[in-house]
């Protein structure tokens, strides 16, 4: 089945509204990012429905969503999964995670949690093999920290120095990558 469908469900189901602060609410219908504080934003839907097709998220599968800010795309690829899969959401700002964390609480998908990350530790390899893992934070290079959190044929989603790119990890433990068109994203913060 062709991920868009899917995907627009998802999107559909759980509005990127419930997860913007307050004051940005008003402004949910538009199609841009818009600040969630503390620096960072609430990517544009256009943007992340890209980024989920790419991802093509499957019943049963173990996701990572490294940036997860204020757990919607959490809470979105738990849609996808289904409570047969696995949502582990890891986000830096701690002000960020604990909003995140509880959005995706309230939401009634208990396979799907947002953490705060550990300094230093780049995605939850304790957590890993994953079979995908979504970035929505822009590194300059690709991070192997995360390809090696991939289970074998795992696909990774990741803008990188300005260009999406679909990262698959082969069975044969090759990296194989793809750009996808050009975007803006903030900076990850990779120490």
């Amino acid at each position: 089945m062709d991920a868009a469908p899917r995907v627009a469900e998802a999107m559909a189901a759980w509005p990127r509204r419930a997860f913007l602060p307050r004051r940005e609410r008003r402004h949910a219908h538009r199609d841009g990012p818009l600040p969630i504080g503390h620096g960072q934003t609430n990517s544009q839907p256009r943007t992340v429905a890209a980024m989920l097709e790419l991802l093509d998220v499957r019943p049963g599968h173990r996701v990572l969503d490294v940036g997860a800010g204020s757990g919607w795309t959490t809470t979105l690829l738990a849609h996808l999964t289904g409570p047969t899969g696995a949502v582990l959401g890891v986000e830096r700002v701690p002000e960020l995670a604990e909003v995140g964390s509880a959005n995706v609480r309230q939401t009634g998908m208990p396979w799907a949690h947002l953490t705060l990350a550990v300094p230093g530790v780049l995605g939850l390899p304790e957590n890993g093999p994953f079979d995908r893992i979504l970035v929505s934070a822009e590194p300059a290079a690709l991070p192997l920290a995360l390809v090696e959190q991939l289970r074998p044929s795992g696909v990774m989603v990741i803008p990188i120095a300005g260009w999406m790119h679909r990262v698959v990890l082969t069975t044969e433990g090759a990296v194989l990558t793809q750009e996808h068109g050009a975007y803006r994203f903030v900076p990850l913060i990779e120490d």
